[in-house]
């Protein structure tokens, strides 16, 4: 295993605090492990194992708590009545109310609270009201290149290119590097938890009777990744492949798809106008290495995964990240943290003059002083152009910030 510092870096300031910690998610990115390794960090910084209270819902050992009354008495059985107390609590989504156990623990400094889920809309029920101002969410993600680079420290004389191939391919659920990188062998194993996202985050949890049609949006939704789309213009499409759908169908069924991290929105941003564009957003991939497991892999998409990557790193790294329209041009990327700003372009290669401009010339016509770049696989330079920074995509993704 490997420490994910970020993530320690980002939970460190709120331990011993009271406010509930949660780490939210996609299946499978690391998020229970993550949860062990702080347990383990405590216990090394001196706290008792009494002390800590832990509950997976992925185990049948916790089966019997089946809502909030019964998680409720559990814990507080099993509460140390000497010392600080830490409860941990992975996938809560799966207990029925859990949020009026944990907020009556809370409520009662019995305990600093530690949950794992995987479902964007944790906090969005009714109950959750009882939590406003009561937590700090901890996003986290699959593996980062350079994560991903550290679990392979185990081959010799590793090849960063051919890394970064098989890391474009498979993706960064930490659970393939048991295995060999083999496409029969990982594809299979991730085809797996895709599906059981799709059963448990998806179709029971929000009741979908058309699993058919959601496996079609879904798997239109990942071939599209980076394009620029919209709900309509979907069920349209379907509509001529002889797909009855409407609408608000393809919009909730998105919305799904969304809450269990498999693929994340980016709404639009009118450069000129200063406004956010209702209409025509576009959608990325939560993995790769999901996205090719339905799709399967080709090395022609390589454009658009590369923007896959570099707008998942950015989320990773804390922004706020949106497209530009300015005019008739396209922006890749508008992100936002603490109030700084960066524009960035993403490409496969710069080959040709009309490339070079495509990419450059949108963010040439942005009159502000915050940073630009453009970001491709070429290796051989020439100059920065106008202030804009030219940088290769893997040194971008092994740098600890943006421009380093």
């Amino acid at each position: 295993m490997i420490e994910r510092k970020q993530y320690f870096d980002k939970i460190s300031p709120f331990i011993n605090k009271p406010v509930i910690k949660v780490m939210s998610g996609l299946r499978r990115c690391g998020k229970s492990t993550f949860m062990k390794m702080l347990m383990e960090r405590l216990i090394k910084d001196g706290v008792e194992k009494k002390n800590i209270v832990y509950v997976s819902m992925e185990l049948m050992e916790f089966e019997f708590i089946t809502n909030h009354k019964v998680l409720y008495d559990h814990v507080k059985k099993n509460l140390s009545s000497t010392g600080i107390n830490y409860l941990f609590i992975d996938e809560i989504q799966e207990i029925p109310g859990w949020e009026k156990a944990v907020n009556s623990i809370l409520a009662e400094n019995a305990a600093d609270i530690y949950l794992t889920g995987s479902n964007s809309r944790l906090f969005s029920s009714e109950f959750a009201t009882l939590l406003t101002g009561r937590y700090v969410e901890i996003a986290m993600f699959p593996l980062s290149f350079s994560e991903f680079l550290q679990f392979r420290k185990k081959e010799k004389d590793l090849n960063i290119e051919k890394e970064f191939e098989l890391f474009l391919k498979f993706g960064g659920l930490p659970g393939i590097h048991y295995f060999d990188l083999k496409d029969e062998v990982v594809f299979q194993y991730i085809s797996s938890i895709y599906s059981t996202i799709l059963l448990k985050d998806v179709v029971r949890r929000y009741s979908v009777r058309d699993v058919f049609l959601l496996e079609k949006i879904a798997a239109f939704v990942f071939d599209n990744c980076g394009s620029i789309t919209s709900a309509k213009k979907i069920a349209d499409y379907f509509k001529s492949q002889q797909i009855k759908t409407g609408v608000e169908t393809v919009q909730n069924y998105i919305g799904y798809l969304q809450d269990a991290h498999l693929v994340s929105r980016s709404g639009r941003f009118d450069l000129k106008g200063k406004r956010h564009l209702e209409l025509n957003e576009k959608y990325y991939a939560g993995d790769s290495g999901i996205r090719h497991s339905v799709l399967g892999y080709k090395k022609n998409d390589i454009a658009g995964l590369l923007e896959n990557v570099v707008y998942l790193e950015l989320l990773r790294r804390g922004y706020a990240v949106s497209t530009g329209k300015f005019e008739d041009l396209e922006v890749d990327f508008i992100a936002e943290k603490n109030g700084e700003i960066i524009y960035i372009q993403v490409a496969y290669l710069l080959l040709s003059k009309e490339t070079e401009e495509r990419e450059f010339k949108p963010l040439e016509k942005i009159q502000d002083n915050y940073p630009k770049m453009v970001l491709s696989m070429d290796t051989i330079w020439g100059s920065n152009r106008n202030g804009i920074v030219r940088k290769n995509v893997m040194d971008f993704l092994m740098e600890r910030s943006v421009f380093t």
